[in-house]
């Protein structure tokens, strides 16, 4: 079951998926009109969700978050529930930031998060989710803020569990948590043209030893590694999904000289561009 609603008003989109045969997103084809965040729930056993070609286990009653750029699929998707919004829909609402569209749950985590659901939890969820089917069958001039209001009460309940299970509070308090969020945030909006932690650093107002002792603390990558993996992610992604060439990738992602991209992508993956792409064209085949 697939139901959408679509706010004319500020062009936002909020689709709830369960029950479905068929879910996933192509971010690099079909879907790339579509900038949707998406919370998807698997209710069933565990099973294989594969995103940007990488796969991971996907525990059964755990809740994962994928940005907008993500293309993924799952194992068995009539088992998953997924929540899928743009921008448009959400984020007009004055949210607390750690819950907002650029909160800790889509900009704070330093790994792949799959966060665990108890028998309580699994509750609150499942009562939002009957909810939400409620709503779309409630067709009156409030409708989307009722969905808007639900959304919010999910990803509270999501953000609550997820700092309970991936962050020690006593070493990465709320305040140096924000900054981490930001950072990272300031990295997704700008990493095709600014390579350097300086610019980031200014941007937060402060210095670059800040953020790599502040990161230290947090995932043991250092501002610059977020930087680098962000454009070699892209370009695997680019290399992956599309026909372009090593060299227009080179300069999507803000680098002057193509042969420079090669070395950089090289020292980070241990492979050429050319063989990156044979290796997944194989790999299809």
């Amino acid at each position: 079951m697939t139901n959408q609603f679509h706010n004319e008003q500020t062009n936002g989109l909020f689709r709830l998926v369960y029950d479905e045969s068929v879910l996933d997103r192509n971010f690099y084809g079909r879907d790339h009109k579509d900038k949707l965040l998406t919370i998807a729930w698997n209710r069933g056993d565990d099973q294989k969700i594969t995103i940007d070609a990488v796969d991971f286990n996907f525990p059964a009653n755990t809740i994962h978050c994928l940005m907008v750029s993500e293309s993924f699929s799952f194992e068995h998707p009539v088992n998953i529930v997924a929540w899928q919004f743009s921008r448009d829909f959400y984020c007009i609402v004055d949210h607390d930031k750690e819950v907002s569209c650029f909160g800790f749950i889509f900009y704070g985590p330093p790994k792949k998060m799959f966060i665990r659901l108890n028998e309580g939890d699994q509750k609150k969820v499942d009562m939002i989710l009957v909810m939400l089917q409620d709503e779309f069958n409630t067709h009156d001039h409030i409708q989307g803020e009722m969905m808007q209001v639900l959304l919010k009460r999910l990803i509270i309940i999501v953000t609550r569990l997820a700092k309970d299970q991936f962050i020690n509070e006593k070493d990465l308090p709320g305040e140096k948590l924000d900054i981490v969020r930001k950072y990272n945030f300031l990295v997704e909006t700008h990493y095709r043209m600014q390579h350097q932690v300086s610019f980031y650093a200014d941007q937060l107002n402060k210095s670059p030893k800040t953020l790599s002792n502040l990161f230290a603390l947090y995932n043991h990558k250092s501002p610059l590694l977020i930087i680098h993996e962000r454009i070699i992610m892209e370009a695997k992604r680019l290399m992956f999904y599309t026909e372009k060439s090593a060299k227009e990738i080179s300069y999507e992602l803000g680098f002057e000289d193509a042969g420079h991209f090669g070395k950089f992508f090289k020292r980070h993956t241990g492979l050429t561009t050319s063989d990156f792409k044979k290796m997944n064209v194989t790999a299809v085949e």
